[in-house]
């Protein structure tokens, strides 16, 4: 009763002293959260009970780096690895540096307020660019890789607060962007319009052009994401299932309404071949520009869509943004029950049968997946996010069902090499560091003692096998949130948070 005592009046001081006040984000069904303790420009604010759990458990790795198939160089995107949410145009969720291996690993944040940066890239100089979520709208922010100090940010756009949509679910114009070689992003608008703004060599950030999108969508539509092909088309995606073309040049705009009732919720791939893969809540699609530049449906394959949104998810259907692999495979998870299943087709032309398999992973009954897949080499990566219904659910030592799987890509199907149900993972956007055979995950185990803590995970990508787990921080104000992992050009690990973001390196 003592230590839960502590847990208790830690937390709410903390929370009357650092506070946001009202300006701090809560869930729509659920206003009885307490505010997020966070000042801008301090480092995420840590609790009393962060002497309470471990500190670092497991021991350092030893680096076996994983063999991969090539993903090409977008002509179009800045370097992989460092153009978008899932890293590349194949969204591989995969690098080929080395993150940490856990030697003396040392922590760093810094607080931007209630402000996550869900999207970060990489600039030609190897600052972050992070498009930044918060009750206001959605802000473009450069920042110092090693300091976390913000160089530079511009607002891109402004929340309509007045629609009743719960900005910590809501991922209408602002979720996703992408960086070109130019040091040039591309992101959406609340507004339905797509920005171009470009990073200047001192860091400086200024917007160059806005292409307004509204005229083609119903009053009740927003644009999910942006994506570029081959040839250097502007490619949008709605959630309500519009795609459209837009060529930079001249300005000229394609449309294409895919069938009534399919919703778009995730970030898109690209090939080499002029392909753009979509997955929406009923079927995965590969979409071409014919020769006017209109958006045409090249092939539609649909999956097994479940029978509800799960607690876990953000609609009826795939959670992920389709996996591409080599030249051969693409990949997605579907909202099966009993279990989730993890889909593999050929993507190559001129197949009659696409797909390759589908195999049951994780817990049955309780599966459920909003994160893409991890590319880990020829096989896939799968987390289980079921029961993250928002921050409430994993506060007073709760968590969502555990669940972390492999899943190997074999000549005659495919096979689940091993599944860790000791991992709980409730939101991480995990990712694989094909430098040193590791995935890393953001996790957060339950506790009795009502102490959220939050930690840095490393696995055994061959074995499954926890390689050692670094403690961020205890209490709300280090929750993820559906932000992604990202490994920077030299390997240091970085992570945001609802209140900030966190650096994690080798000492």
């Amino acid at each position: 009763m003592r230590l839960r005592s502590l847990v208790r009046i830690s937390a709410a001081a903390l929370a009357l002293v650092l506070g946001t006040g009202p300006s701090a984000p809560v869930a729509a069904d659920d206003p009885a959260l307490p505010p997020i303790p966070a000042v801008p420009g301090l480092p995420i604010p840590s609790l009393p009970t962060d002497l309470l759990v471990p500190r670092f458990v497991g021991t350092e790795a030893t680096p076996r780096p994983l063999p991969a198939p090539d993903v090409p160089q977008h002509p179009y995107l800045s370097a992989n690895g460092t153009s978008s949410m899932h890293n590349d145009a194949y969204s591989t969720d995969a690098y080929d540096v080395s993150g940490p291996l856990g030697h003396d690993l040392g922590i760093r944040s810094r607080s931007y307020g209630i402000r996550e940066c869900a999207t970060i890239a990489f600039d030609s100089h190897g600052r972050l660019v992070g498009l930044c979520g918060g009750l206001e709208g959605f802000t473009m922010m450069v920042v110092d890789p090693v300091t976390l100090n913000p160089v530079d940010e511009l607002q891109v756009s402004q929340r309509d607060l007045t629609s009743g949509a719960n900005p910590l679910t809501d991922i209408c114009g602002g979720t996703y962007f992408f960086l070109d070689p130019h040091d040039h992003a591309f992101a959406t608008t609340t507004d339905a319009g797509i920005a171009e703004i470009a990073v200047g060599a001192d860091g400086t950030l200024s917007r160059v052009r806005d292409w307004p999108m509204a005229s083609y969508l119903s009053d009740d539509d927003c644009l999910v994401a942006t994506g570029v092909d081959w040839s250097g088309r502007l490619w949008w995606f709605s959630q309500q299932g519009v795609v459209g073309t837009l060529d930079r040049a001249t300005g000229q705009v394609g449309v294409l309404a895919l069938p009534t009732g399919e919703g778009i919720f995730n970030s898109v791939s690209s090939d080499e071949t002029g392909g753009m893969y979509a997955v929406t809540t009923h079927a995965t699609y590969r979409l071409d520009a014919d020769a006017t530049g209109q958006p045409r449906v090249t092939w539609r394959i649909a999956y097994d869509r479940g029978t509800k949104v799960k607690p876990g998810t953000l609609s009826q259907g795939s959670g992920t943004s389709p996996t591409l692999i080599g030249r051969r495979w693409i990949a997605i998870a579907d909202n099966a029950e009993p279990r989730s299943q993890v889909i593999v087709y050929d993507r190559r032309s001129g197949v009659t049968d696409r797909l390759h398999c589908q195999v049951p992973v994780l817990t049955e009954g309780a599966s459920a997946t909003e994160n893409s897949l991890v590319a880990a080499g020829n096989s896939l990566i799968i987390e289980n996010n079921y029961g993250y219904t928002g921050v409430q659910a994993t506060m007073l030592g709760q968590s969502t069902t555990p669940g972390l799987a492999r899943v190997l890509i074999e000549r005659d199907g495919c096979r689940v090499a091993w599944t860790n149900n000791d991992v709980i993972a409730p939101t991480s956007v995990a990712k694989a560091s094909l430098g040193n055979g590791l995935v890393y995950a953001y996790t957060k185990p339950v506790r009795s003692d009502l102490i959220d803590a939050w930690y840095l995970t490393a696995i055994d990508i061959r074995t499954g096998r926890v390689a050692w787990s670094r403690l961020t921080g205890t209490g709300i104000q280090w929750n993820n949130h559906y932000a992604a992992i990202y490994l920077g050009p030299d390997g240091t690990l970085y992570v945001a948070t609802v209140a900030g973001l966190i650096r994690l390196a080798d000492g």
